[in-house]
């Protein structure tokens, strides 16, 4: 295994031509790759390919000719500047992506126990409203890998902007409709449009970071989707309070404005959402090689093929696509139910009116945002392995809906509830950096990560048909299931780390290699070479 010299080991340095190699003579349980780690100084020229270079797995001599290019500071310039174009505008798609999906959520308990209500209006029994978000998983996950392999195709910028635009008019629909058919009908064209967004801003992500930095921006991401649980609330709130108004009732008001909303969006990221960083006319030609340069070699490129059959054959043999995809069916089965459920279990504990119950949604949101700020800071540049994160989570929300079962009090039930959907959102930032780290290419990576996301979420689809009313008020039976799957899941992670131990590892040791590298001036010209499955 690789080996990373440091001072008080005795590390050796040679300089060639502006390259420095480093033997470090550290005990090789703390090595990263079976050689030597190769160093260049910043701002200096990479010397011509030697036979010590040319024995980097991977190497390219003209990526690693810019790797150089920029000093430290100018490379936090720059991700600063990346960050602020492509993070913030990705983040609050995400955002009316959450808001607008899950609002049914809130409209099932908006105007409760009146005519005005939608379940009384449209005729609807709870177990019948369950089923809106079956209707609108069954495209959104059929559709979202084919839809992610078209993103390179149509450009980032277009493809997100079409998906936001056709969901906000399939959301404003939503306001004509008389009956369950018709809701059923909307929530369908809603999974249609949508599917595609979120895998294709994990997507996009690749081709500007590598994936140990991941997290750090999964954190604005996730941030601003769960700012949207504020809002929903907020807007619940507000609209049931002037339900009638203009002859609509709360809901049709939620579902008009949200929509409005979100087409006037779509035109914003049409105009400014960055698509590569061939194409970026606000980076200079340095910043572009350095910022392509600095991927891994596996990373997708925008000048490679649109479409490649033979990535997608072989992403489909790799059992860790597998693993990763049962994990989210697992997760999201055990999690989304409980989620989806949240506002009618807060309503229930009878600590107010509904409309107020509305508002004590949003206290388990901000909780969720400090958790997601919390693990999102740390996991980039911690020595902890990413995989104990998430299993870390899944034992806690095991005792949370040990809780949820036991039912000892209301406070107890909220609670959980606040600590429950905190880890439940924190979950998808520290494991999103560990699957695309596993990924490979263009087409590859849009497939795996599109096919991973998909059928992942076929939670959403069941996870609510958990919650029948036969079960109420505790729901004791659909939380015993829950705890199951989610104790599935957390067995299924320990597999997946195991497969995925090598990879994980490296990428984490490389990381903090880089991180001291860059405190002497220096860069690194290796990166994680996948020996997952040889050595399994």
């Amino acid at each position: 295994m690789a080996t990373i010299a440091d001072e008080e080991h005795g590390r050796t340095l040679s300089k060639e031509l502006g390259r420095t190699t480093a033997t470090d003579l550290t005990s090789a349980s703390d090595s990263i790759a079976d050689h030597e780690l190769h160093f260049a100084r910043r701002g200096e020229a990479v010397a011509e390919a030697s036979s010590s270079q040319e024995s980097i797995d991977g190497y390219d001599p003209e990526l690693m000719s810019g790797r150089t290019l920029l000093t430290a500071e100018e490379e936090k310039k720059l991700l600063r500047k990346i960050d602020w174009r492509l993070m913030t505008l990705c983040s609050l798609i995400f955002m009316f992506k959450n808001l607008d999906s899950s609002n049914t959520s809130n409209a099932r308990i908006m105007n409760k126990g009146t005519d005005q209500n939608i379940m009384t209006q449209l005729g609807i029994t709870s177990n019948e409203y369950n089923l809106v978000n079956v209707v609108y998983y069954i495209p959104y996950i059929v559709l979202e890998a084919p839809a992610n392999l078209l993103l390179k195709k149509f450009s980032p910028s277009k493809w997100q902007s079409r998906i936001m635009l056709t969901w906000g008019i399939a959301l404003m629909c939503n306001t004509a409709v008389k009956n369950k058919r018709g809701l059923y009908t909307t929530r369908f064209l809603l999974g249609v449009a949508e599917a595609g967004q979120f895998p294709g801003v994990i997507l996009q992500m690749t081709y500007w970071y590598r994936p140990d930095e991941m997290s750090l921006r999964l954190l604005y991401f996730y941030i601003c989707g769960n700012v949207s649980g504020i809002f929903s609330g907020l807007l619940a709130y507000g609209f049931d309070t002037v339900s009638g108004a203009g002859g609509l009732s709360g809901w049709q008001w939620l579902f008009l404005t949200e929509g409005i909303a979100t087409v006037l969006f779509s035109v914003v990221i049409w105009l400014l959402l960055p698509d590569f960083p061939e194409t970026a006319k606000w980076l200079t030609e340095r910043e572009k090689k350095f910022i392509q340069a600095r991927l891994p070699s596996n990373a997708p490129r925008a000048n490679e093929q649109n479409f490649q059959l033979r990535e997608v054959i072989e992403s489909l043999k790799d059992r860790r696509l597998w693993l990763f995809t049962a994990i989210w069916a697992t997760f999201t089965v055990g999690t989304n139910g409980v989620t989806f459920y949240q506002s009618t279990v807060v309503a229930n504990l009878g600590f107010s009116t509904i409309a107020q119950a509305q508002l004590l949604n949003i206290p388990i949101t901000v909780c969720g945002l400090l958790f997601i700020a919390a693990t999102g800071i740390t996991a980039d540049r911690s020595r902890i392995p990413r995989p104990l994160y998430p299993l870390t989570f899944l034992l806690i929300i095991l005792v949370c809906y040990g809780v949820f079962i036991a039912h000892p009090s209301n406070g107890a039930i909220y609670a959980v509830t606040l600590i429950g959907n905190a880890l439940t959102s924190g979950w998808y930032p520290v494991m999103w950096p560990w699957r695309v780290q596993t990924t490979s290419r263009a087409t590859g990576s849009a497939f795996s990560i599109g096919f991973v996301n998909s059928y992942g979420q076929i939670g959403g689809a069941i996870g609510p048909q958990l919650f029948q009313s036969k079960f109420a008020p505790e729901y004791t039976v659909p939380f015993s299931v829950a705890m199951g799957l989610v104790g599935a899941c957390a067995i299924l992670t320990v597999i997946t780390w195991w497969v995925t131990q090598d990879t994980e590892r490296d990428t984490r040791r490389l990381k903090l290699a880089k991180i001291a590298a860059e405190k002497r001036g220096e860069t690194i010209l290796e990166d994680v070479v996948d020996n997952d499955l040889k050595n399994r």
